[in-house]
């Protein structure tokens, strides 16, 4: 799922080419992608794009009345950037935004359709769309610390929890914690006062990192291939692969959909996570250390 940074990029690609710009039409390739009706989807054509923002993980385009395009990309949404009047085919083409230079595409791979796309009119009514997590670049570390302490958590959980952290998914929590040396299922009432300084400090210095990378790249080139696995990450996406750090191979756990990858070394002590479905099926055999995992790697 594009997170805070992959976000601001596609903001910043957006801003260079739609701002001041007349949204001629939008045309649905999926009737089920708009989930308002309420005011129309016709109501915002012909008007001119004044604002583009960030609210959490979504894409909000303000056009003149103060009306609200609200794009939320889910996990296989993506945008693209097509000469103008593109044609949109295909299960995977949910809609275009038709603009005199061009038309912004969205896609979304998979059978699954969980983009979606509201029409607001308002800031009242805006605002709605934010699930209400603090901004890190806006909250001190007491804030922060208030958010994710409202409830007793791991620190994977509550940092990718949309009403407390604003912007932060399962990708770049990984990074976080790793930057932090923070292990992902600490519980957030157990962190001492200085693990929440480390914690707050690479959260925000992870962000600002990717956030000004992908800017940057935006800058250049529309931001076609947003993904959540970069070669320049230290943990997400690199099981088995050597830690940046420390040299140790990543570790991970698996659940349902998601995967959390780790440093055993630089962030559990040694320890490694139990994986759900592994960790049962191997029951007392499930190897609690690095080196009870490579010792059983040479059975």
């Amino acid at each position: 799922m594009p997170e805070l940074p992959d976000i601001a990029a596609y903001i910043t690609a957006l801003e260079a080419r739609v701002l001041g710009q007349r949204l001629e039409r939008v045309r649905l390739g999926s009737v089920f992608l708009l989930r308002t009706v309420e005011p129309p989807l016709a109501n915002v054509e012909g008007r001119t794009v004044r604002e583009i923002r960030r609210i959490g993980k979504r894409i909000a385009i303000g056009v003149e009345g103060d009306l609200w395009l609200v794009l939320h990309l889910m996990i296989a949404g993506r945008l693209h950037w097509k000469p103008p009047q593109a044609k949109i085919s295909g299960r995977q083409s949910l809609a275009a935004f038709d603009f005199p230079t061009g038309s912004l595409v969205l896609t979304e791979a998979g059978t699954k359709r969980r983009a979606s796309l509201h029409v607001f009119l308002g800031e009242e009514n805006l605002c709605s769309a934010d699930p209400g997590g603090v901004e890190i670049f806006t909250t001190d570390l007491e804030g922060f610390r208030a958010a994710l302490t409202l409830e007793n958590r791991t620190l994977k959980r509550a940092l990718t929890d949309p009403r407390l952290i604003s912007g932060v998914g399962n990708a770049y929590s990984d990074e976080i914690l790793h930057a932090a040396q923070l292990s992902p299922i600490t519980l957030t009432h157990k962190l001492k006062t200085e693990e929440w300084e480390r914690l707050f400090d690479a959260t925000r210095s992870t962000l600002t990192l990717w956030t000004e990378k992908l800017r940057a790249e935006a800058l250049v080139a529309f931001p076609e291939k947003v993904t959540a696995f970069r070669k320049e990450m230290a943990v997400h996406g690199r099981f088995g692969l050597p830690c940046p750090r420390c040299g140790e191979k990543v570790q991970r756990i698996r659940y349902a959909d998601n995967e959390t990858n780790y440093c055993a070394r630089c962030q559990t002590g040694g320890k490694v996570l139990a994986d759900r479905s592994l960790s049962r099926l191997l029951g007392a055999d499930w190897p609690r250390t690095l080196d009870e995992l490579e010792a059983l790697k040479r059975r």
